[in-house]
This record gives structure tokens, C-alpha cells and sequence, in this order.
């Protein structure tokens, strides 16, 4: 009989990015993220070699980037995500 086996998932204290450098390093190496500013969600994710942004089930909002730097020019409600980054909740990130 197999048994299920939950792993516990990170708090968002543990998910929260401390650093620039600790998102460049997390987008840079592949990781997805899904995070929330001011109640909106947004998710980065890896598709076909490209690291994409873009909120949550709004594809029209999103723009494709070579690297974590582009990705953190970013705008939400008009700053640039490079300046908010330590300020979302991280509510999930891969690595």
C-alpha cells in the first residue's frame, strides 16, 4: 500500500527574496515565482528558453526577457519591479 506523502511547502517568509541579487540568482537558474503586490498576482515563468512575466491569467500584460536584470524592469502600477521586489509576497518559487 502506498502511502501519501506531503511535503511541507515554504512559509512566505522563507519564500520572500531578501536581495536583488537573491531574485536575479532564483530567475537566472530557472525559477518559476508566483507573487502578489497590492492583491494582484503575478507569475514568472521559463517557456521555450525565455523568462516570461505577467499577471496571473492576463496573457496581454506580459512581456518575454533574455535575463533576471530585463525582468526587473518590470513596471507594476509604475515602478519598476527591480524597486518592490523585497516588498511582495512570494507565495510560491521553485527554487
Amino acid at each position: 500500500m502506498c502511502e501519501k506523502v506531503f511535503l511541507p511547502s515554504n512559509s512566505v517568509e522563507e519564500n520572500r527574496f531578501e536581495t536583488i541579487s537573491d531574485f536575479k540568482w532564483c530567475v537566472d537558474h530557472g525559477g518559476e515565482i508566483e507573487f502578489e503586490y497590492n492583491d494582484v498576482i503575478y507569475n514568472i515563468t521559463h517557456p521555450e528558453g525565455k523568462i516570461h512575466i505577467s499577471q496571473a491569467f492576463k496573457e496581454e500584460t506580459g512581456v518575454f526577457c533574455d535575463s533576471a536584470d530585463e525582468v526587473l524592469e518590470y513596471i507594476i502600477e509604475g515602478k519598476k519591479l527591480r524597486e518592490i521586489i523585497k516588498d511582495v509576497i512570494v507565495w510560491d518559487r521553485t527554487i
